[in-house]
C-alpha cells in the first residue's frame, strides 16, 4: 500500500508501474501540457510544474520509496530540480526546436519506448537503427530551416535580417537555459561561417588554419566535457546508492540530493552540448557546401551565418537560475554574473 497516489494519477500510471512505464508516461504528457503548447492557458505552467515534480519523484528509486511510505511530506521540495530544466535537458525546448531539433537524449528515449522486442540483441539493433533514422530526419529538417532563415540576408535585406535576429535572440534568451543554448548555437554558427569565409584566403594560409585549429581544440574540449558529464552522472548515482545503504539513510539522502541537484543538471547539459555542436556543424556544412547554388550565394550564406552567430552569442537575459548556467557570484546582487 502507498500513502498517496497523486503523483501516479498525474502521470496516469498504476502504483506498481515500471520505470519504463513512468518514463513513457512523462514523455507523452510533458509535451502535451508544456506551456509552449498552451499559450492561452493560465494554468499551463502550474500543470507542467506538477507533472515535472511527479516525474522527478517517481523516476528516482529513493524518492519514490519515500513518497510511497510518507507521501509528499517525505520528499522535501529542496531536493527538486526545476521541471523546465529537467524537460529542457531531456527533450530540448520548443523555443529551440527549429534551431537544434530533437536532442539525442530524447531520440534515445523515444526509440527505447517504441521498441518492444524481448530479445536484447534484436532490441538493441532496432533501437540503434531507429536513432539513426531520427538523427537523419533531424538534420534534413534543420538544413532546410537554416537555408530559409539565411535567405533574407542573401537577398540583400541585411538590416531586416539583423533586426529580426536580435528580436529572436531576445525571445530565446528567456527560455529555460536559453542563454547557454544561444551561446552554444552562436558559437557553431560563427565558427562555421568564419571557417568558410577564411577558405578564400588560402594564399596566406593563416586564417583558415587558425579556424581549423580553433575548431579542433573546441571539439576536443566539448568531447571531454561530455565524457566528464557522463562520468559525473554515474558517480552521482553510485554515491546516492551507497548513501541509501548507510545509517540515517533518509536524512543523508535528502541532503545529498539537495547538494547534487545542480551537478546533475549541469552534467546533462555537458552531454547535450556535444550533441548540439556535432549536429549543427554538419547542418552548417551542408548549407555552406550546397551544390545547387552559386559560390556567391554560398559566400552570402556564410556571412549571414557568422552575423547570426555573433548576435546569438551576445544575447543576454536578466540572470535567473532557470534561464542560465552561469554561476552566482558577488556581482549577482546587482543583476550581473560571470559566465561559466
Amino acid at each position: 500500500m502507498v500513502k498517496e497516489t497523486e503523483y501516479y494519477e498525474l502521470l496516469g500510471v498504476s502504483v506498481d508501474a515500471s520505470a519504463g512505464e513512468i518514463k513513457k508516461a512523462y514523455y507523452v504528457k510533458a509535451r502535451i501540457v508544456h506551456p509552449d503548447k498552451n499559450p492561452g492557458d493560465p494554468k499551463a505552467a502550474e500543470n507542467f510544474q506538477a507533472l515535472g515534480e511527479a516525474y522527478q519523484v517517481l523516476s528516482d528509486p529513493e524518492k519514490r520509496e519515500a513518497y510511497d511510505k510518507y507521501g509528499k511530506t517525505g520528499v522535501p521540495r529542496d531536493s527538486m530540480v526545476d521541471p523546465a530544466a529537467v524537460f529542457g535537458m531531456l527533450f530540448g525546448s520548443d523555443y529551440f526546436e527549429d534551431y537544434i531539433g530533437q536532442l539525442a537524449l530524447a531520440s534515445i528515449s523515444s526509440a527505447e519506448l517504441e521498441e518492444d522486442s524481448k530479445v536484447p540483441e534484436i532490441r538493441k539493433q532496432k533501437i540503434q537503427e531507429r536513432i539513426k533514422v531520427l538523427q537523419k530526419e533531424r538534420q534534413e529538417k534543420l538544413i532546410s530551416t537554416l537555408k530559409e532563415r539565411l535567405q533574407p540576408f542573401v537577398d540583400g535585406q541585411t538590416v531586416e535580417f539583423i533586426e529580426r535576429a536580435k528580436l529572436e535572440a531576445a525571445r530565446l534568451s528567456e527560455a529555460a537555459f536559453g542563454e547557454a543554448m544561444l551561446h552554444t548555437i552562436g558559437y557553431i554558427y560563427t565558427r562555421q561561417g568564419a571557417k568558410e569565409l577564411g577558405k578564400g584566403k588560402r594564399y596566406m594560409k593563416v586564417p583558415f588554419l587558425a579556424e581549423w585549429v580553433r575548431d579542433k581544440g573546441h571539439q576536443i574540449k566539448s568531447q571531454v566535457m561530455a565524457a566528464s558529464g557522463a562520468v559525473s552522472l554515474i558517480q552521482i548515482q553510485e554515491d546516492l546508492k551507497r548513501l541509501s545503504q548507510g545509517e540515517n539513510k533518509e536524512e543523508t539522502l535528502v541532503k545529498a540530493m539537495e547538494d547534487k541537484k545542480d551537478a546533475m543538471v549541469n552534467s546533462l547539459w555537458q552531454i547535450n552540448v556535444v550533441d548540439i555542436e556535432t549536429t549543427l556543424s554538419r547542418v552548417c556544412q551542408a548549407v555552406l557546401k550546397d551544390p545547387s547554388v552559386s559560390r556567391d550565394v554560398l559566400r552570402a550564406r556564410a556571412k549571414a551565418l557568422k552575423k547570426l552567430g555573433t548576435i546569438f552569442q551576445g544575447a543576454k537575459a536578466p540572470y535567473t537560475r532557470e534561464n542560465s548556467l552561469r554561476t552566482e557570484d558577488a556581482n549577482s546582487a546587482d543583476g550581473t554574473s560571470a559566465s561559466k
